[in-house]
């Protein structure tokens, strides 16, 4: 994409309402722009970050076995009764009517979407288990929205949902999701500690939050300093039920906990190794048994004729708060500092002289070439200073910058930028065509 031709409004300034990081570096670099208290426009830039991530956690669910399906924005107040959540779930829903005076509210959560879908649908223990999933749209009336995407009212969630016969086929769904979610923050980069949670609204007795480490974080957390970032697990087999557990195991035998959970008896034994930080949250499991299946009348057949009432599990992922959670773990003073995997472009191509035929023959062959290679490449062909190009890469965080200017096309090299070290050196063309071409590959 040339720059010249792109919708990248990136400003100097931070405005003076934005109050965390993420949250002014999103309006700097061009990612959104706010159209009412906590709803936000995704421009080109961020929507592109925004699709990245989604992508990513499509597949990690995918990989663990769960099916996707789309469910609606808006909720009939019904489904809502029929749980008896309606009444107690509070000032957060969003209730409205219809044309026809009925009841309806933009869901918050779909659970009780998922429990109508899967009771009128399936029979028998040969439908179970199950997990279904849908990227969607939500909306809670926040009432202080805030810190940009971190606490709006309008965000982009992935929410699961799982069906098992019983309590041992349903601990392992939520085994299969607790790993899941330990490869899908680990491919984003980020260090996303599982805590044992308190279950709130959506209710359980078995309840993990993943969360990012931020000095703006919602909550306080208190967790070992043994903690360390995961590799994602390539190799998993998740339909081995001993396996997964012993999994889980490894990764919540040193303590972490949210505020709400915390345990005097285990943080005495951590000793000096406790540590206390604030925390974001982006992503929570719950394993709830039978409190929505039973409450909505949810029956199937055993293999032995009789009947059962499923167990179920629900994890749900910020997919547009994890914009600004990735933010918020990865910047400068410069800017933002994009991990590879969910970057909007892999490269920036700075064009240092755009009046300069040398150095935009030699700019615009690259381009081609990168593109051709399948590189993602924001080319900036402006008729800006030197300085200003750089501010925009900087700000925008792309993970690599190429620089040709006419002194380095004299010697037929050119400039090659790590953003994340700051690393500078000097290569032929082809050389880190090559380079960001085996990159998009790997």
């Amino acid at each position: 994409m040339r720059l010249s031709r792109y919708f990248l409004p990136v400003s100097k300034e931070s405005p003076a309402d934005a109050q965390i990081i993420s949250h002014k570096l999103m309006l700097r670099a061009g990612l959104i722009r706010q159209t009412a208290a906590g709803i936000y426009t995704w421009l080109p830039l961020g929507y592109r970050v925004l699709r990245k991530i989604e992508q990513i956690v499509r597949e990690e669910q995918d990989r663990a076995g769960a099916i996707e399906l789309l469910m609606p924005t808006m909720q009939s107040a019904e489904l809502w009764r029929q749980s008896g959540r309606y009444d107690a779930y509070g000032p957060e829903m969003l209730r409205i009517k219809d044309r026809h005076d009925r009841e309806m509210l933009f869901g918050p959560t779909a659970e009780e979407v998922i429990t109508s879908v899967f009771r009128d649908s399936a029979r028998s223990y040969r439908d179970l288990p199950r997990t279904l999933y849908n990227i969607q749209w939500k909306f809670r009336d926040e009432v202080r929205p805030r810190f940009g995407v971190m606490r709006g009212r309008e965000f982009l969630m992935k929410d699961a949902y799982s069906f098992d016969m019983d309590e041992t086929g349903a601990r392992h769904s939520y085994n299969r999701m607790f790993v899941a979610y330990l490869n899908t923050f680990a491919r984003m980069g980020l260090r996303a500690i599982p805590m044992q949670a308190d279950t709130g609204p959506i209710g359980g007795d078995l309840s993990h939050e993943f969360i990012v480490l931020a000095p703006t974080g919602e909550s306080d957390v208190f967790y070992h300093s043994n903690w360390e970032k995961p590799a994602a697990l390539t190799d998993v087999d998740f339909d081995d039920v001993d396996g997964l557990r012993s999994i889980v195991g490894g990764y919540t035998a040193d303590y972490a906990a949210t505020d709400e959970k915390r345990d005097e008896a285990r943080e005495a034994e951590a000793g000096d190794a406790l540590r206390q930080s604030r925390g974001v949250e982006v992503g929570h499991i719950f394993y709830f048994g039978t409190k929505y299946s039973s409450a909505m009348g949810m029956k199937v057949q055993a293999s032995d004729g009789s009947e059962v009432i499923p167990h179920m599990g629900s994890y749900g992922i910020g997919v547009s708060r994890l914009v600004g959670a990735i933010i918020e773990a990865s910047h400068d003073d410069a800017g933002i500092i994009w991990p590879e995997s969910v970057a909007p472009y892999k490269v920036g191509l700075i064009n240092m002289r755009a009046d300069h035929e040398g150095c935009a023959a030699a700019c615009d062959d690259l381009y081609r070439k990168l593109e051709a290679a399948g590189v993602e490449v924001l080319y900036d062909d402006r008729d800006e200073r030197g300085g200003a190009k750089f501010a925009t890469m900087d700000v925008i965080g792309l993970p690599w910058q190429i620089v040709v200017g006419p002194k380095g096309l004299e010697r037929d090299v050119v400039e090659l930028k790590n953003r994340a070290t700051g690393e500078k050196i000097e290569l032929s063309a082809s050389d880190a065509l090559a380079k960001m071409a085996q990159r998009a590959t790997a």
